[in-house]
């Protein structure tokens, strides 16, 4: 996936196969704010930033690596679907069979979850980043704050439904109860969100 081409992405996103699907599409969105961030971030550098030099630094690392760990869960969420698949379609003639599928097709469910649940992890850190990086970033790319933390909110609301999505179908309460407590931190992200773009709506409108 790393190396794919954006029309051949969204043509297998369009197409009648289970993924890539909602999952990685939360997983890009994550991607793409980390990296208009980073973007941001080596636009504030230079002699008239130099007080934030090492601020700056550390959110350019951070961006950088919170793109690549993003990239990464859109392939585990398209492979941990794909088990969910291979589950369901397992032969189901015989009790055991149905028994043992039954197993295998929870199993594969909370799998399916965790991309999601790390995606939500991305997105935070993506906002936090946003809210370091808002006061001293470029006034010339401050837009691209806003753009990186309505990326995130859409990666952590659209996560949240792919974890909501399994939660009915796993057997194992401690797994439903971490992801459920993973899923409860949606909207304090959101809001988060929210004052980082009101406060750059807020300067440019001046």
């Amino acid at each position: 996936m790393r190396d794919e081409t954006i029309s051949g992405f969204l043509e297998r996103l369009a197409a009648r196969q289970p993924a890539p699907g909602g999952g990685a599409s939360a997983a890009l969105h994550a991607a793409q704010g980390a990296a208009l961030l980073g973007m941001v971030a080596r636009y504030t550098t230079g002699a008239k930033y130099a007080e934030h030099h090492e601020a700056i630094e550390r959110i350019i690392t951070a961006t950088d690596e919170l793109r690549a760990a993003a990239l990464q869960l859109a392939q585990d969420d398209a492979a941990a679907f794909g088990a969910v698949a291979d589950a369901y379609r397992l032969p189901k003639g015989t009790d055991e069979e149905r028994a043992a599928r039954s197993a295998a097709i929870a199993a594969a469910l909370v799998g399916a979850a965790w991309p999601p649940s790390e995606v939500i992890g991305v997105a935070e850190q993506v906002v936090t980043a946003a809210e370091g990086l808002l006061p001293v970033g470029n006034r010339n790319v401050l837009s691209d704050v806003a753009a990186a933390v309505e990326a995130a909110r859409a990666a952590a609301t659209t996560a949240r439904v792919n974890i909501e999505v399994n939660l009915g179908g796993i057997t194992d309460e401690r797994a439903r109860a971490e992801l459920a407590e993973v899923a409860g931190e949606v909207d304090g992200i959101a809001t988060r969100a929210d004052r980082v773009t009101a406060t750059v709506r807020a300067e440019i409108a001046e």
